[in-house]
């Protein structure tokens, strides 16, 4: 028997840089190369897992920014359907708490090709949406641990490197990468094929990526709502601008803050700069959470908001890679 919740807090990082990966994190976990890959298969079969591949750090290798719309409630349904279909759109969920009640992220190659996402869906729905690019990460998807309760996988330091400048070779890798690494025994020896890139390029490429800080984390992506976070706040606060860092960062320790970042204000629709998401397995402790959140790192007294997901249109990764090779 294995336990689920120790297999997935080990795989969602540092997936060995080795032709054989997955028979080197059965070892670590006592299982057999082809039960773990069972495994896996299984839990993409039914959703459980997203992909697995990379995860790359914000703004480093494109650009993204979270919008927001408000919607008619009755045509809810409908303008979520509308942004769902643009393959720039990673994230798109409904939430209560405020009248701009969808919620999306949008990525792009560059800030001209996120510009004209975001006019694009403004010419579908009809709406203008709010774009909230980041300004700074407090704390952003170094993984979802499953043995902690509302809690991530233990902190580590990250770096935060400067935008890079892929050239046509890393943009088929990245193009690869997004799409999710093969199950298969020797994963990267199919991504070398699909690419037409060197095995061992390809590995020095990851590693590089990895230390720098270029790719946050390789490993498994999952589904936490599969895994029982059924509930989900954003929660965010109006904070002096001369105090937010500091905000931020005490802020991103907290147990129950799986994502936390300062994001562009954009007056007089959305005063607001400090965002944290609050994952738990229900309600009354997301209360709790954000009850301790307020007392311990003083947030109470600012102007603040709860904006609960309603509803998941669309989840999977942000997605930098242009549609076609690049000359």
């Amino acid at each position: 028997m294995y336990d689920e919740a120790m297999l997935y807090d080990r795989i969602q990082r540092d997936l060995p840089l080795h032709p054989r990966p997955y028979r080197q994190l059965a070892g670590e976990l006592g299982l057999c190369e082809h039960d773990l890959l069972s495994l896996l298969a299984r839990d993409l079969g039914t959703g459980r897992i997203s992909r697995i591949g990379a995860v790359f750090a914000p703004n480093v290798i494109g650009v993204s920014s979270l919008g927001a719309l408000a919607v008619e409630p009755a045509q809810l349904d409908r303008v979520a359907a509308c942004v769902s279909t643009c393959s720039a759109i990673s994230h798109n969920y409904a939430r209560r708490g405020h009248r701009h009640n969808l919620w999306f992220v949008a990525g792009a190659r560059d800030r001209d090709a996120l510009d004209a996402v975001f006019a694009d869906i403004a010419a579908r729905t009809g709406l203008t949406p709010l774009d909230l690019p980041m300004e700074r990460e407090y704390h952003i998807d170094l993984g979802f641990s499953l043995r902690d309760s509302g809690s991530r996988q233990p902190r580590r330091a990250t770096r935060t490197p400067g935008p890079v400048q892929p050239d046509a070779d890393d943009w088929r890798l990245i193009a690869a990468l997004e799409s999710g690494l093969p199950l298969a025994p020797q994963p990267f020896h199919a991504l070398a094929l699909r690419t037409r890139i060197p095995l061992d390029r390809i590995l020095e490429r990851l590693a590089h990526w990895c230390e720098s800080g270029v790719i946050r984390r390789l490993g498994v992506v999952l589904h936490h709502g599969r895994f029982g976070y059924q509930h989900n706040a954003m929660c965010v606060w109006d904070v002096p601008d001369s105090r937010v860092d500091a905000f931020g960062i005490r802020l991103s320790r907290m147990p129950g803050v799986t994502l936390c970042y300062r994001r562009t204000r954009s007056a007089p629709d959305w005063p607001y700069n400090l965002f944290a998401m609050v994952h738990a397995r229900d309600a009354q402790a997301s209360r709790e959470a954000l009850a301790r959140i307020n007392e311990q790192v003083g947030l109470s007294q600012l102007p603040g908001a709860v904006l609960v997901g309603t509803r998941c249109y669309k989840q999977r990764n942000t997605r930098y890679a242009p549609q076609q090779e690049p000359s």
